[in-house]
């Protein structure tokens, strides 16, 4: 099987280990940083299909070598990334209440 029997494999799907639910192939290549596929796309699909000559083929040679490369960030890292999303949409909620009131 491959991606190209059903729509770039938008009908492929599989349990995703981050995410905890069904994913489709077609998510698992662009939910990556900067729109590029997931560092766990290798160790999620391999057993699908041949998705490392897949990707070999299908992507450009410096996005592959990328992919290849790639190195999760440490936990504690995307925690603290979160984290400070969380605040920030916090903040900014805030304020547009408080701006919200003022203008009425």
């Amino acid at each position: 099987m491959s991606p190209e029997t059903d729509r770039e494999g938008e009908g492929l799907e599989r349990r995703c280990p981050r995410l905890g639910g069904l994913v489709s192939f077609r998510y698992c290549l662009t939910c990556g940083e900067d729109g590029e596929a997931c560092f766990k796309i290798f160790d999620c699909w391999w057993e699908k299909f041949d998705v490392v000559s897949y990707l070999k083929e299908n992507l450009p040679p410096d996005q592959f070598a990328r992919l290849e490369n790639k190195q999760p960030k440490p936990k504690i890292q995307s925690i603290l990334e979160i984290m400070e999303k969380v605040k920030n949409n916090v903040s900014t909620d805030r304020e547009a209440k408080n701006q919200k009131g003022r203008n009425h």
